[in-house]
């Protein structure tokens, strides 16, 4: 097996009031609550969401 780059991400902002594509964007990345993580592969797609979404969450 070879080693995949992965990107872990950590939601520290609260999507109430916000867009709800940006909404919807934080569920694909698999986060649910404040404070709660999600480890990805680090895909172009993934990275593209996370730029969409970078006020709500953290690069860990």
């Amino acid at each position: 097996m070879t080693d995949k780059n992965t990107v872990k991400i950590k939601l520290v902002k609260s999507v109430a009031g916000t867009k709800e594509s940006h909404r919807a964007t934080v569920r694909g990345l698999g986060l649910r609550k404040l404070n709660s993580e999600s480890t990805l592969e680090d895909t172009p797609a993934v990275r593209g969401m996370i730029n969409k979404v970078s006020y709500l969450v953290k690069v860990l």
